[in-house]
């Protein structure tokens, strides 16, 4: 459990993407309560994220390595998941960070799994999901610039959009984290 008070703050790592794998590619049920492997792929589950998000005040923080092997990393000061009921949909704001605000398009959106499709995407070939698309549950929109859990290679790629206004429309990532830290 993530330990906040005013001496002592440790992060709760709630997501990690090692390396772009099909590992993400999983039902409703089993991004519910959580998952992981032997090579530090891992999700924390919905429902305790709903939890402690919903209980306590939170901030997210994403730390990103690109496939060139730069750290780039964005935080939210609030970040709340909402509960099953409300298909766990997501809140941030307060974007802090050295990249694009590529999270913030997602905002309000529920979560969405391959056989659970609550986002925007209009695609027959996909089913009209953007997890089928993508080959991996989130928070999508109409596929979404933060595709953190997304198959290297399928759909919009393991991806970043736009690190920066300067930079291209996109950095393939090497490995995603995603944390929960003290506000």
């Amino acid at each position: 459990m993530i330990v906040c008070s005013t001496a002592k703050c440790v992060p709760m790592m709630i997501q990690q993407n090692v390396d772009g794998s099909n590992f993400f590619n999983r039902s409703w049920a089993e991004f519910k309560v959580g998952f992981s492997d032997n090579r530090g792929n891992y999700w924390l589950g919905n429902d305790l994220l709903s939890q402690l998000t919903e209980n306590g005040r939170y901030k997210l923080r994403f730390d990103l390595r690109t496939t060139a092997g730069y750290w780039y990393w964005a935080e939210y000061s609030t970040f709340t998941v909402m509960n099953e009921t409300y298909n766990y949909q997501l809140q941030v704001s307060g974007y802090l960070g050295n990249l694009w605000n590529a999270l913030a398009y997602q905002n309000g959106m529920k979560f969405t799994t391959y056989d659970r499709d609550n986002d925007l995407y209009i695609n027959a070939a996909s089913n009209n999901s953007c997890a089928v698309h993508n080959g991996g549950g989130f928070w999508y929109k109409s596929c979404g610039y933060c595709n953190v859990n997304v198959r290297r290679g399928h759909g919009n790629g393991f991806r970043w959009s736009r690190l920066t206004t300067h930079s291209p429309p996109y950095y393939n990532l090497q490995t995603s984290r995603m944390w929960l830290t003290c506000q």
